[in-house]
């Protein structure tokens, strides 16, 4: 008992503040149950005195014990994990280097030391070494996470702890095996179509058509056998092919020659035989990696064909090929087809709106006039969107004439005005365009997504309207005016046809579009030219709208006097300056002029518009695609006439990203 009072009993209570104010408590309730005690009956008082002297000294002795035990059981924790720690620290499998503020190896674990073959590393500067292992640790010390590196012939998982001077490396190059080679064998499937076949072989006899087509399945199937590819025929001018991601890296890299290999050898036979493909990857589900690459199909198709398209889920598109100018398919069974339907749905509308892009050109004003007069002839009202303050100095001129014409006058109205009137009823045409973004009411198209319908003769662009109702683009017609001059021989003949500004304005826009029908002009297009003139199209006025005032003459002229060359002086190159700007249709001008230069086959012009950013205008002989090299600044168009808008980035800077561009190809 007499242990019971020493000092070092009590040492737990003085150490442990929590068991200490739990004795305590537990000591005071007792002196308060003693004192009631004692009050009522000293016999009990001293009962409990017995008895609670008892209970403390075994309750101090087990509390005593508890600490005893648990600071042994801390300690010897503390022990295993310290030992655990130096033995992991030398066992684990991920290599440590330790550094010191001067670069120099402090340590490095035995893991770590294999990967320097056991050589004497301690105490060297880490440059001295392994160089690259120290670029890495450079490179990576200000990383948030794990970066996967490759370092002598390994990848490993890095991780660089800055401000304690350690890198660790988790070897994974097994786990970077398996995951190429996931990559590597994930299935692409792909559509080829060729173009032009059911055209070609229309003329031929069945011994020309089934060797033609023997050619070009031989020579699809050798593609195919030398890239590891499957080929199945589909029908006489559609296949299916299934590859491999790896495959599909390599054909990119070969810009798919097959197109050239069989455009060129069918040529020398005089049956020039091109190929559209569409192929998709980056999906698991078959059916919706199918169903993708039928769209990029269409796409290619609507692009003009003789293309690819290769487009992962998700991912922006990305086109080979499309160095020819399209065969005109059309025929005026399908303009007669696109006139019926365009009359069907006006006739299912309360009201119809028709647009064109944003900095409407005579082509696109000149569509939208047709459009009106085509639902007027059939008793439809039709609302001309505009924005009349962004408007070109042709454009201004046609303003002043429609004054004179109340009918039109009072059709046209701003973008705020159609948005206020459109309903779920109503009808939007898009003309001159396909991409939204250009609109002259992007805001007007969101109301009216699912009511749009396009009349285009650009390219088809990855940005395309997701569900439109009727679409009519023809990328081998030379404007869309002349695509909806067609339209009028299918409407009604007791209606008012055409007026005289109305004519003038839509003959304006071809004679534009084909550079007084030297460009893209085929036999269709004279036919549209006749009919308007035969409308009453006036000559004199179409002069008037094309004229060119003093200042725009001496602008064009200052943009050409700072031509630059380039690749062999094939490419000319002129730039404005970067406080100026330049109204688009200059610009255009000059880059039509340059390529009036002898050996020059392409012209780029660049400037600064109005809007604070820079466009650039593209042409060409039809020999390069310029519509290719703009689709990589963010533009498009078409195979020799294109265009491109860029924010953010002054003249030289875009000038020099083009430069690179062309001289690079990249």
């Amino acid at each position: 008992m007499g242990n019971f009072f020493r000092h070092n009993n009590w040492n737990f209570l003085i150490k442990n503040h929590a068991v200490r104010w739990n004795f305590c408590y537990l000591a005071l309730m007792t002196i308060i149950c003693l004192m009631l005690a004692f009050k009522t009956s000293w016999i009990l008082g001293t009962v409990l005195l017995a008895i609670a002297f008892v209970g403390i000294w075994i309750s101090a002795h087990q509390l005593r014990r508890l600490v005893v035990d648990t600071e042994e059981y801390i300690n010897n924790l503390t022990y295993q994990v310290q030992r655990g720690q130096q033995e992991a620290l030398l066992e684990m499998p991920i290599g440590m280097v330790m550094l010191n503020h001067r670069g120099i190896v402090s340590w490095i674990n035995p893991y770590m030391a294999r990967y320097f073959q056991f050589e004497h590393v301690v105490g060297k500067p880490l440059t001295q070494a392994d160089d690259e292992l120290a670029k890495l640790i450079d490179e990576h010390r200000h990383d948030k996470g794990p970066a996967v590196v490759s370092w002598r012939d390994h990848r490993f998982e890095f991780l660089v702890q800055d401000r304690y001077h350690v890198c660790y490396l988790l070897d994974v190059t097994k786990y970077e095996q398996i995951s190429e080679r996931y990559q590597h064998e994930q299935i692409f499937l792909g559509n080829i179509y060729l173009d032009n076949y059911i055209e070609l072989t229309q003329g031929m006899n069945d011994s020309a058509v089934s060797n033609l087509h023997n050619y070009v399945t031989s020579e699809l199937s050798h593609w195919a056998k030398d890239n590891h590819l499957l080929l199945r025929v589909i029908n006489e001018d559609n296949y299916f092919v299934i590859g491999h991601y790896q495959s599909l890296v390599e054909l990119e890299k070969q810009k798919f020659k097959i197109l050239d290999v069989i455009r060129e050898n069918t040529s020398k036979q005089n049956s020039p035989v091109t190929l559209s493909v569409g192929i998709a990857y980056g999906q698991s589900d078959l059916i919706k990696l199918a169903d993708m690459a039928q769209r990029n199909l269409d796409l290619a198709l609507g692009r003009g064909g003789d293309q690819v398209v290769v487009r992962e889920e998700d991912h922006r598109a990305r086109f080979y090929g499309g160095r020819t100018n399209p065969m005109e398919k059309r025929t005026r069974v399908r303009a007669r087809m696109i006139s019926q339907a365009l009359q069907e749905l006006m006739t299912q509308a309360d009201q119809v709106f028709v647009m064109g892009h944003s900095n409407p050109d005579m082509d696109s004003l000149g569509a939208c006039l047709g459009i009106r007069r085509i639902a007027e002839m059939n008793g439809h009202e039709c609302w001309i969107v505009l924005d009349k303050e962004k408007v070109h100095s042709d454009i201004a001129r046609l303003m002043m004439e429609i004054n004179d014409y109340q009918s039109i006058r009072d059709r046209i109205i701003t973008p705020d005005e159609a948005i206020n009137k459109a309903t779920d009823s109503s009808l939007l045409v898009m003309v001159d365009h396909s991409k939204p973004s250009m609109s002259i009411s992007p805001q007007l198209y969101e109301r009216l997504a699912d009511r749009t319908i396009i009349i285009d003769h650009h390219r088809r662009g990855e940005e395309f309207p997701e569900n439109p109702l009727l679409v009519y683009i023809e990328p081998y017609a030379s404007s869309t005016c002349e695509l909806i001059t067609e339209m009028f021989e299918y409407q009604p003949r007791e209606s008012e046809s055409l007026n005289k500004l109305e004519a003038t304005a839509m003959l304006t826009g071809i004679q534009i579009d084909t550079k007084s029908f030297t460009q893209q002009a085929g036999t269709r297009t004279f036919e549209a030219a006749s009919y308007l003139r035969s409308a009453g199209a006036d000559g004199l006025m179409i002069q008037y709208f094309m004229k060119e005032n003093v200042h725009s003459f001496m602008e064009r002229n200052h943009l050409i006097a700072t031509v630059e060359f380039l690749n062999n002086d094939k490419m000319a190159l002129c730039a404005g300056e970067d406080d100026r700007t330049y109204d688009p249709v200059i610009v255009a001008q000059a880059a039509d002029t340059l390529l009036q230069m002898d050996g020059v086959d392409a012209s780029f012009v660049v400037a600064k518009r109005a809007n604070d950013k820079v466009g650039i205008s593209a042409r060409s002989m039809g020999n390069i695609n310029v519509q290719i090299i703009m689709e990589k600044m963010g533009g498009g168009g078409h195979l020799a006439n294109a265009a491109t808008q860029i924010a953010g980035k002054t003249v030289s800077e875009v000038k020099a990203e083009l430069i690179r561009l062309l001289t690079t190809g990249d």
